[in-house]
This record gives C-alpha cells, sequence and structure tokens, in this order.
C-alpha cells in the first residue's frame, strides 16, 4: 500500500544512505596501506568530486527554472533500477576485490593486478557502477543542477581514476598493469580501451 502512493524517486536518497553507511562500515576490512601519493596530489580530483556531489543533492524548488523535466512513475522506476543496479555493481566490485580495496589511492599488502570478476569487464567497476546510479539519479532529479553534478562527478571520477592508474603502474608489476589497461576498458564496459 505504501509504494502504490510513493513515487519511486524517493526511494533514490534512501538507497544512497544505505550504500553510504554500509560503504564507511565495510572501509574496515582492509589490508594495512604500505603507500600512497601524497594527499595534496588527491586535491585536484577531489574539487569537482565535492562539487559534484553539492550540486546532485541540491534541493530544488519543484517548478522553476532549474527543473528540466518531470519524471513520470515509469522513469522513475527505471531510476531506480539504474541506482540499484549502479550500487549493486559497486558492491560486487567491492567484494570481489577484498581486502585491497581503499577510499584512497593506495598500496596494500599484498596488492597485485585483480582482473577477473567485474574487473575483467571494466579496470574501474565501482566508478563505472557509481557512475550508472548517478545517472539513474540525476535522470530522476531532472534539474540543471544535477546534471551538472553528473558531469563534475564524472570528471572527478576520470581523473581520479587516470591518477590511480599511474599511481599502480609505478607500484605493482608495470608489465602486467599495462596488458591488463590493453585488455580492459576504463570505466565503460565495452567501449575500447585505454
Amino acid at each position: 500500500m505504501i509504494f502504490s502512493t510513493l513515487h519511486p524517486a524517493r526511494l533514490i536518497l534512501p538507497l544512497w544512505i544505505a550504500w553510504l553507511v554500509s560503504w564507511l562500515a565495510a572501509g574496515l576490512w582492509s589490508n594495512r596501506t604500505e603507500s600512497r601519493p601524497a594527499i595534496g596530489s588527491e586535491i585536484r580530483y577531489r574539487i569537482p568530486m565535492l562539487i559534484g556531489v553539492l550540486l546532485m543533492f541540491a534541493p530544488v524548488r519543484e517548478e522553476g527554472p532549474l527543473r528540466l523535466w518531470h519524471m513520470g512513475p515509469t522513469g522513475a522506476w527505471l531510476c531506480v533500477t539504474a541506482v540499484a543496479s549502479g550500487i549493486g555493481f559497486a558492491w560486487w566490485a567491492r567484494v570481489h576485490l577484498g581486502r585491497l580495496w581503499s577510499g584512497r589511492i593506495t598500496r596494500k599488502t599484498d596488492h597485485r593486478v585483480v582482473d577477473s570478476g567485474p574487473y575483467a569487464i571494466v579496470r574501474h567497476p565501482i566508478y563505472c557502477g557509481l557512475l550508472l546510479s548517478l545517472i539513474g539519479s540525476a535522470l530522476a532529479e531532472g534539474t540543471a543542477p544535477a546534471i551538472g553534478g553528473f558531469f563534475s562527478l564524472l570528471l572527478g571520477m576520470w581523473m581520479k581514476a587516470r591518477q590511480e592508474e599511474h599511481w599502480l603502474a609505478q607500484q605493482l608489476d608495470a608489465g602486467a598493469y599495462a596488458d591488463y589497461c590493453r585488455r580492459v576498458p576504463m570505466l565503460v564496459p565495452f567501449l575500447g580501451h585505454k
């Protein structure tokens, strides 16, 4: 009965909150960090990501110049499905990576190239899944700030992925990592390599 009166887009924020809480809790399950780049080098990708989050979740009046469209129930359910699917894909990658995961660019104890599971589909499946969720969120929101936020987050994640790849190529077996990069696309499945 509650779902018949609830607009599906209202499920998106609880999905993000559940992801954030569970993601932070899972951060305790990780190997010891052996090395990482200077924290100052992370500012380049963190700024567009922060701006993107602020824009994505900026409150906008129901009617007004910033509202680009209203999503009907069918479209909203498709957006909720995209958000849930993206979060699920990111979680699959997080669990598959296991104790090698870190929220920052790091080299963990026993770090190696992981090229199985979701990492055989894209080199950055966590970012890929989160971007799918962000697309669903932005489309469901239907505002100029949400669309701008998506593109700002896309830029930040792409910058972080590039920095991460440069770091890992230096820290891991460079030949194995270069081979992995030749075989597997970066962020979008089936969209070429590099």
